[in-house]
Order: C-alpha cells, then sequence, then structure tokens
C-alpha cells in the first residue's frame, strides 16, 4: 500500500513508541538523537518499557509492548533483525506498524540505515511510505496429547539436537498425511519472513514475502532425498519426535523447549500477522541483492 503524500501540518502516526537493542554500542545517544527527531515532528514519543529500564532513561513516558495496541499508532526499532523478531512477536494481532532502522548492517526487515533516518522517518511519520504485512507460525508441543509450550514465530520454528549429540529422527505429517521419517540434525518450518534466515542457510529456496506458503527445510539429512517443500498456507504440520538426544525446539531463535521421544509439534500459520512500513522507494530485491552480494547488471539494463 502506498499512501498519500500529506502536507507538512498532518501526521499519518502521532504517538510512536521507541525500541532499542538496548546491548548495541552507542544506543544511548541514537535513541536520544531519534527521540528528539520524532518530538520534533509533532509527535508524542514514548520509550517500550524494557529499552528503558536497560538503558535508565526517565525523561520519556514508558509503556509496555503490551500496552501499545490502542494507544500507540507506530513503532519505531532501532537495532536489527533480531530486535525486531522480539517486538514484533509481541505485538502480533496488535494492529501497531513498525518501521526498523539499522544501526550499520542492512537488515531484512530493519532497512532503513541510521544515516538516512533525518530523511526518510518524517516521510512515513506524514504517511508516505508502502504497508508490508507478514504472516506468523503459531506451534504448540504436545506431550501425550497435552499442551506444554505455545509459541508464536516470525521466522521459523526449529526442531534440532542440541550440543554434539547425534541425529534426530522425526515423523512427519501435513494436514494428517504422512509425509516422511526423517534422520537429520533437524528440521525447519519457515514463514517466507524467515526463508532468508536458517531456512536460507540449510540450502531451502527464498520466499517473497507475499507468497503464501510454509516452508519445511531438513537441517543436514541423512538422505539427500530429503528435500525442501513449500507447503499451502493453510498446511497443518507436525512434527513427531522418534529418537534422538537432546532434542529441543526453538521458536525463532530466542526461546526454546526441551523435548522428549513422543512429543509431537503442531504448526500452522496464524491468524495474527504484522506490518512493516518501509519507505517508497523500497525495494526486496534490492536488499536481497545487497544482503547476498548478488551481482548487478548495468544501469543500462
Amino acid at each position: 500500500m502506498l499512501s498519500p503524500s500529506p502536507n507538512s501540518t498532518n501526521k499519518a502516526f502521532k504517538r510512536v513508541a521507541l525500541v532499542g537493542k538496548f546491548q548495541a554500542d552507542g544506543i544511548e545517544e541514537r535513541l536520544q538523537d531519534l527521540a528528539k527527531l520524532v518530538t520534533g515532528l509533532g509527535c508524542e514519543v514514548f520509550l517500550e518499557a524494557a529499552t528503558a529500564q536497560h538503558l535508565g532513561f526517565t525523561e520519556f513516558p514508558i509503556k509496555t509492548a503490551e500496552d501499545f495496541a490502542g494507544a500507540i499508532d507506530l513503532v519505531v526499532v532501532l537495532g536489527g533483525d533480531g530486535t525486531m523478531l522480539g517486538i514484533g512477536r509481541q505485538l502480533a494481532g496488535k494492529n501497531v506498524p513498525l518501521v526498523g532502522i539499522n544501526m550499520g548492517r542492512l537488515g531484512y526487515m530493519t532497512d532503513i540505515p541510521i544515516q538516512s533516518v533525518q530523511t526518510i522517518l518524517p516521510q512515513i511519520i506524514a504517511g508516505e511510505y508502502e504497508a508490508d504485512t507478514r504472516t506468523l507460525l503459531d506451534a504448540v508441543v504436545l506431550r501425550k496429547d497435552k499442551e506444554i509450550t505455545r509459541a508464536l514465530a516470525l521466522n521459523d520454528v526449529v526442531v534440532n539436537r542440541s550440543g554434539i549429540s547425534g541425529m534426530v529422527e522425526l515423523a512427519v505429517r501435513v494436514n494428517g498425511s504422512f509425509m516422511y521419517n526423517q534422520r537429520s540434525d533437524g528440521l525447519i518450518v519457515s514463514t517466507p519472513t524467515g526463508s532468508t534466515a536458517y531456512a536460507l542457510s540449510a540450502g531451502g529456496p527464498i520466499l517473497h514475502p507475499r507468497v503464501a506458503g510454509i516452508l519445511l527445510v531438513p537441517i543436514a539429512p541423512h538422505s539427500l532425498s530429503n528435500r525442501p517443500i513449500v507447503l499451502p498456507e493453510d498446511s497443518v504440520t507436525v512434527i513427531e519426535v522418534i529418537d534422538g538426544r537432546e532434542v529441543i525446539v526453538n521458536f525463532d531463535m530466542q526461546s526454546q523447549t526441551d523435548l522428549q521421544s513422543g512429543d509431537k509439534i503442531e504448526v500452522r500459520q496464524s491468524n495474527k500477522t504484522i506490518t512493516f512500513l518501509h519507505p517508497c522507494s523500497h525495494s526486496d530485491y534490492k536488499t536481497l541483492r545487497e544482503k547476498l552480494h548478488w551481482n548487478e547488471y548495468p544501469s543500462t539494463f
């Protein structure tokens, strides 16, 4: 969606929350500059509670992510894709859009360079942006048919071995139909967003963010015939742990649950989404080209 450009006295977003990667060098000064910029645009600025707590900021009102819905119009994330993953999962389904500003390395989700924020962020706050809706995965871990964990994932749900233990054996069913037994280092269930993360390093394809599908990617499978596959968006995938020591399931690599033989992980597309806002000049292909160092055609192409 491309919003019309309003005049400078109008704002598409009036209440703006700032989220920062508080472990990053120089984050305090960067956030102060960002708050000054947003305040100068006539917006009310809030700090996300964990960011404020870790950095000791007290000059702005504080809100937890759980309280953003209905109280915050826009969230500006300063950091990397990991920071965006964390806050994105918390805001799923809350109808609060996010803007990502990277502090050095271009991200797939944090795609606005810090050097360009003085120009681009005022345009977005004025209403000049492209909206990009992303799906999430809803995963449930079942032990003897009882739910022991439920989590959302914006990138992926990964069942794998931990430490130096051997291969795991997994049985995979999709919509109740048996797909295969697989011996491997693990299995990745990925959204299109996550197709450029762990799934890519494991040999999976890149899915455009607007592709409606769920990606299954084996991790170092014992049989080379176990290949990545893209499933329909309404698929329900059940992964059963048949055998293996120290097996875990990760959700966006930010939380995990230890598994036992017989445990099942049921994964489906969540009914919750999040929305990223990009500058009007945003191109997914440009981001891929820069991140993956693809060769460029001459400008006359």
